[in-house]
């Protein structure tokens, strides 16, 4: 049986660590940048990321002696693959629409843009 390390995490933090935000948020990170390069929804972000969390719930499973139906650890890895994802899908997405419609758009910060004033 595990061992109760606290309400984020089941197993180590290191072991969160690893698996939930390095190896599912460059998963995460890598599927936001591709959701706007193709111009995809945020719908099929999300779509996307709960099929990552189970990946990554099966993960902490299989390797680190995780709960495979847990909840509560589920919705933790989802929340935090949905919001690396999201940044990364907003980052991207700025980045083509200032750099693709420049004639239209100027990039405001790293997440946003705007039109340009004639």
């Amino acid at each position: 049986m595990h061992k109760d390390y606290g309400l984020l995490w089941e197993v180590t933090f290191f072991e969160f660590m690893l698996v939930t935000v390095v190896l599912g948020g460059g998963a995460a990170w890598m599927t936001g940048r591709a959701i706007a390069r193709s111009w995809q929804s945020g719908w099929q972000l999300a779509f996307y990321m709960i099929l990552l969390a189970c990946a990554v719930r099966f993960i902490h499973y299989a390797l680190f002696n995780g709960t495979l139906l847990s909840p509560w650890y589920y919705c933790v890895d989802l929340a935090v693959l949905l919001a690396l994802a999201t940044v990364s899908r907003r980052y991207y997405r700025s980045a083509l629409m200032a750099g693709q419609y420049s004639f239209a758009f100027e990039p405001v910060g790293l997440f946003g843009w705007r039109r340009r004033q004639p």
